[in-house]
């Protein structure tokens, strides 16, 4: 058997009804945390950044018809593999500034940090003692820059910050040889190892150990970690690949204790929170959920590309991820030499700007019926409940189509009080007296 969730790299997402409740207190407390934080930047960063190409899967030839289109410098599959895994010798992104990234993650909104440790590639962006195939190692150019740990850089500007900690980590290691043993890339490869680990268990073995070791020096020497993020959801147990969560995950909680673990479409105890990808659920889900979608085309780095969203759309696709219950990890992917695009900094700059004036409908809120009644939806905490009005501009007067008791309103971009009565089907709010244009609107219905 094999898995059906990936296509064209992209993940589906496990369903909420399947979505297993942690029995531990220490990881619900942590999940409620999560729930609050709405907003991460997720970046993807590696050696493919060099070529502007997607992330490690044009080494798939099972796949080639979508992740190759890109390699019209080389037809034979079989020496671009060999490129591919050179790229670490001209790995060197002197821009790279960590303290940089933190401030504008911060300054704009953003509470945590999703970030690639490892992609499927298997190049390490820190100083894992597990193999050469590293930042950090003498063959890599960005070794002799004054911080070459790329992930203990990374991690300690968002933390000096104050925010969150995701440290994403692919289970499958193209690179390591008790994955794809030696020679494979000569051969037509596809995602799954390159033995059956029952014909093979010494050689799965190893595979399982050198996991293990790897999560281990990430949560137990990189720490805290809030979340640890697995991709590769074809590593299952139920399809023949098991790396034995059950194992290593209690021992690294036990000195990092509610960490939230997220084995992507895998289900069970070790997906705390579910992870639709390149899409939004059509109903709400009240389970923790975060959508990880790309600012651009994708999520690398493309020297050509020119599908950045608007601030506007930006908010629109925040607004309705938040008002269906769940967080966004915006992915924005850094150049070759280690800088985020200004293009898309200024986007989300953008945004920044509203979320400064209409956070409170963010932040810490969960879903509230209606949810969404044609342009306008709703979120709530304990004291209000907010209704988003995704227009641009308005005037005269609205009917907010929530039913509940309210003891005031107000717009929370200008932070006016608003005029208000009770009516059939909602509230009538007056905006007699406002004159205001922006990306969205959210009035504040205090309860």
């Amino acid at each position: 058997m094999k898995a059906k969730e990936i296509k064209k790299g992209t993940h589906d997402y496990t369903a909420a009804e399947d979505w297993v409740k942690p029995k531990e207190q220490e990881i619900l407390d942590k999940l409620e945390w999560f729930r609050d934080q709405k907003l991460a930047l997720m970046i993807h960063f590696g050696i493919y950044s060099q070529l502007g190409i997607i992330e490690s899967w044009p080494m798939i030839d099972a796949e080639k018809s979508w992740s190759q289109v890109q390699l019209d410098w080389v037809k034979d599959s079989k020496e671009f593999r060999k490129q591919y895994m050179d790229l670490n010798k001209s790995f060197n992104p002197i821009r790279l500034q960590s303290d940089k990234w933190a401030e504008f993650a911060k300054k704009n909104g953003f509470k945590y940090l999703v970030f690639t440790t490892k992609h499927h590639d298997g190049f390490c962006l820190w100083d894992t003692k597990q193999t050469d195939y590293k930042v950090t190692d003498p063959s890599c150019p960005y070794s002799s820059s004054a911080k070459p740990d790329i992930v203990r850089d990374v991690f300690d500007a968002f933390r000096k910050e104050g925010l969150g900690i995701t440290a994403y980590f692919s289970k499958p290691d193209w690179h390591c040889e008790n994955f794809w043993e030696e020679g494979y890339i000569n051969e037509c490869t596809d995602r799954y190892p390159s033995y059956d680990p029952e014909e093979k268990p010494e050689k799965w073995e190893k595979y399982v150990q050198f996991t293990h070791a790897q999560i281990k020096e990430l949560i137990e020497e990189y720490g805290p970690v809030d979340t640890l993020w697995f991709d590769g959801g074809w590593v299952d147990k139920r399809l023949g690949y098991d790396i034995r969560l059950e194992e290593i995950i209690p021992e690294v909680r036990k000195n990092n204790p509610g960490l939230i673990v997220v084995d992507r479409t895998c289900g069970g105890e070790y997906e705390n929170y579910i992870t639709p990808e390149c899409t939004i659920p059509p109903e709400p889900i009240d389970v923790p959920w975060e959508a990880c979608l790309p600012i651009s085309e994708s999520f690398s780095y493309r020297f050509d590309d020119s599908t950045y969203k608007s601030a506007k759309e930006l908010i629109y696709t925040f607004v309705e991820i938040v008002a269906k219950g769940g967080n966004l990890a915006l992915n924005i992917a850094p150049q070759p030499d280690g800088r985020l695009p200004a293009r898309a900094m200024e986007e989300v700059a953008k945004m920044g700007a509203w979320l400064e004036r209409c956070g409170e409908a963010i932040y810490g809120t969960r879903i509230c019926a209606p949810y969404r009644v044609d342009d306008i939806a709703f979120t709530q905490n304990k004291e209000a409940v907010f209704a988003i009005v995704l227009k641009d501009k308005l005037s005269g007067k609205i009917v907010i189509p929530y039913e509940g008791c309210v003891s005031g309103a107000t717009l929370l971009n200008t932070d006016t009080s608003l005029k208000y009565k009770v009516v059939k089907g909602g509230i009538k709010v007056s905006l007699k007296d406002v004159k205001c244009e922006d990306y969205a609107f959210a009035v504040k219905l205090n309860k």
